[in-house]
């Protein structure tokens, strides 16, 4: 049975999202008509909208908000240490340990020529000129323990060589290859415990 045009449209657009193969997104399109009222679909899109109208990245640490600086960089009371993530989703899973008391720079990706992605190409420069401006002594690198991970380390620790910044890897409680966003709280403890000066 061939779908309406319309329908078949909402199936293509449910198969944009990351693990969402054509079973799955024919299942939410169905529900989507059949069972969600009306409001319930308009409120939807209009959330939809919104977020993509209102979510950019903080203009100091890069990570994801709705206002120009976000409210971890806007916290006083944050200690002067910069901890490096990948994504906005690393500071998430490290914010629910209540461990980590400084503030974050999110690189929004990391350097791995293989991909064509090079420093220029994530948000890393913006790190070098924060720990200048803001005085960093402390710099925790939270980055997976991939092959661009270490490549993205290595380069952060080349970098900053001479800048008398005192920079820590992350302990690994975490597993490698694993990411961050996908530890357990207990694993994220254990991986702050076991920072290691590099």
């Amino acid at each position: 049975m061939k779908f309406p045009e319309s329908l078949e449209n909402l199936i293509k657009h449910f198969q944009l999202y990351p693990g969402i193969g054509p079973k799955t997104a024919e299942r939410l399109a169905l529900f989507t008509i059949s069972k969600l009222s009306k409001e319930s679909v308009n409120s939807f899109s209009k959330a939809l909208i919104e977020a993509i109208e209102k979510i950019k990245h903080c203009d100091k640490c890069g990570s994801i908000t709705d206002k120009d600086i976000c409210d971890i960089c806007n916290d006083q009371d944050r200690k002067e240490k910069l901890m490096v993530v990948e994504n906005s989703k690393d500071i998430i899973a490290f914010e629910k340990t209540n461990a980590f008391h400084g503030k974050y720079h999110v690189l929004n990706g990391m350097i791995s020529p293989l991909n064509g992605v090079g420093p220029d190409d994530i948000n890393i420069n913006a790190l070098f000129t924060r720990v200048k401006e803001e005085n960093i002594k402390e710099l925790i690198i939270a980055l997976p323990s991939t092959i661009p991970g270490e490549m993205t380390c290595t380069y952060i620790q080349k970098m900053l060589e001479n800048s008398g910044v005192l920079i820590y890897r992350i302990g690994y409680g975490l597993p490698v290859g694993a990411d961050i966003e996908y530890a357990d709280e207990i694993t994220l403890i254990k991986a702050l415990e076991g920072i290691k000066k590099l």
